[in-house]
């Protein structure tokens, strides 16, 4: 009698802990969001995705200029381009250039574009001889809306991408890995019924 009644006990014991540890664990994780990374992407979503308009964006060359029209209806990856333009922002750039090169039959859905704050700076001649990049001058309301994708001033080399419809919705920090953007635009452009 004793061993059968240490044989229900423990039975009890094991369904209690069975209904009380999913509960806990769930508890643990609601708490504890940062531990479980949802989703497959490299770069961090931007939520809720800064709605852009065409007026924000003026173009900074005669070149960039004729050619704003291209944005719309494209992925656009987006360099944002502090006062002065270091090594970080210029590898940002020249990676941007890499990619869309590495995105081979896509490369016609997607647009590069430089956002310079600064009207005074001098465009370095790699820029002025690339005919894939576009040079904005951001308006004040799109300066808002990319300073408030960083608690911070926005750091040097980071990337964004823009979606056709002209909403910010990833962004990147500097030193990114152009392989990991390129699994993500793949993903992007693979389900993307526009652009």
């Amino acid at each position: 009698m004793d061993n059968q009644y240490k044989k229900n006990r423990i039975t009890i014991i094991v369904i209690f802990a069975m209904s009380i540890v999913p509960f806990g664990f769930a508890w643990f994780l609601a708490k504890n969001p940062e531990i479980v990374k949802l989703g497959t992407n490299n770069g961090a979503l931007i939520t809720p995705p800064q709605v852009t308009s065409a007026d924000e964006f003026s173009g900074y060359d005669t070149f960039s200029a004729q050619n704003m029209q291209e944005l719309k209806g494209h992925w656009v990856l987006v360099n944002p381009v502090p006062k002065n333009c270091e090594e970080a922002c210029r590898d940002a750039l020249y990676k941007t250039n890499q990619l869309t090169l590495m995105m081979g039959k896509d490369i016609a859905r997607i647009r590069r574009l430089a956002v310079l704050f600064d009207k005074t700076y001098q465009l370095p001649a790699e820029w002025r001889d690339d005919g894939r990049l576009l040079k904005a001058l951001p308006a004040a309301s799109l300066q808002e809306k990319l300073k408030q994708l960083s608690a911070r001033p926005l750091p040097e080399g980071m990337l964004i991408i823009m979606d056709p419809l002209g909403n910010l919705m990833m962004q990147y920090a500097p030193g990114y890995d152009p392989y990991q953007v390129k699994s993500d635009l793949n993903k992007l452009l693979r389900i993307s019924q526009i652009g």
